[in-house]
């Protein structure tokens, strides 16, 4: 299942008793300001959460499947990453393993069986 931001407002609002309005202003702002840090450069730490960051990813050298013999320059460019906070790591460390074949059984329907 996917958590949407749509859901948060939801749960968020029935909990607090805030209009969806207000929480998804509320919402978006933060979002929005986690997205302008970054965009800046800066790191954004949420404690007990996880921290959010940008790195420089190198410039190297790739392949065209097509063309093995051909060379692909891929050039050096920022990307964030995130590193799960140490009660959420711990968290999803508890889940069973579960493997992608799984995964796309439970978001695609299931085939139909014929007689």
């Amino acid at each position: 299942m996917t958590l949407t931001k749509r859901d948060l407002v939801i749960r968020i609002s029935e909990e607090t008793g805030q209009t969806q309005q207000q929480v998804l202003d509320v919402v978006q702002k933060t979002l929005d300001y986690i997205s302008q840090a970054l965009a800046k450069g800066d790191k954004v730490e949420l404690r007990n959460f996880g921290v959010f960051e940008v790195k420089t990813r190198k410039a190297r050298v790739g392949r065209n499947p097509n063309a093995p013999e051909t060379d692909v320059p891929i050039p050096a460019r920022s990307v964030v990453k995130f590193k799960a906070g140490k009660e959420m790591a711990a968290d999803v460390l508890k889940l069973p393993p579960r493997l992608d074949s799984d995964r796309a059984e439970e978001s695609s329907p299931a085939p139909e069986t014929q007689p």
